[in-house]
């Protein structure tokens, strides 16, 4: 596992540098999702501090059982309206915001525990029928009802493109994900910076650095294959 997590690192500081950018404006999320505690926990001693849950009912059972460790949560699986209270009180981040009804029922549950909810917004950049996140077209103006919702903070974007065998073939998707945030900026939303890129994973992670990644969700290459 450490032998693992160390290349990841390696090779996330390397692929940062190489295109002129600061290894520390990158961070690793492991992606626990059906990855047993004991093997979490293994992952955590020797230095993952941002785990990635996709599935509420197994990441109460988690964030409950391995509350001693000094990690932060991350939710970047679907999440529907009706898990929100839960999102809200396990998770520092969720990656996958998509709709103005997901957004004021988080901003509900977290005005009930006086929680600023910080939260990025799933873009379907490719544009498949078979994946989550709001169109491109219509980001901005999800924008500028989410500005209004005291209760959330808006950090960045992220998506995930189509599944390629060839990394390059993901770019023009990260790269599209990265020119929306550059548009968004020049918007001026009050409130709202487009901070963090999260998109990446084991097989393209080094291409979604190069076109600006700040979070890289990464489960097969640190805990191996899922069963």
């Amino acid at each position: 596992m450490k032998t693992r997590l160390n290349s990841i690192r390696t090779r996330i500081a390397d692929a940062a540098r190489a295109c002129g950018r600061d290894p520390a404006d990158v961070r690793l999320v492991a992606v626990s999702k059906k990855i047993p505690e004991h093997k979490i926990k293994e992952a955590v001693e020797v230095g993952a501090d941002i785990l990635g849950e996709n599935f509420i009912q197994e990441a109460r059972e988690k964030t409950e059982h391995l509350s001693s460790c000094n990690v932060s949560w991350h939710f970047i699986g679907h999440l529907q309206s009706n898990k929100a209270k839960y999102a809200v009180s396990m998770f520092d981040l969720i990656h996958t915001v998509d709709s103005v009804k997901l957004a004021l029922e988080l901003n509900k549950r977290a005005a009930g525990i006086d929680k600023i909810q910080k939260i990025l917004i799933q873009v379907n950049i490719s544009g498949e029928s078979s994946k989550a996140g709001a169109e491109p077209q219509e980001v901005i103006n999800l924008l500028k009802d989410i500005v209004r919702l005291k209760n959330l903070s808006v950090k960045g974007l992220m998506t995930i493109p189509p599944y390629f065998s060839d990394p390059e073939k993901a770019r023009p998707f990260f790269a599209s994900l990265r020119e929306l945030g550059e548009k968004i900026n020049k918007e001026a939303l009050p409130g709202i910076f487009m901070k963090e890129l999260s998109m990446g994973m084991s097989g393209d992670f080094e291409t979604a650095i190069e076109e600006g990644a700040t979070l890289v969700r990464i489960g097969t290459a640190i805990f191996g294959q899922r069963v």
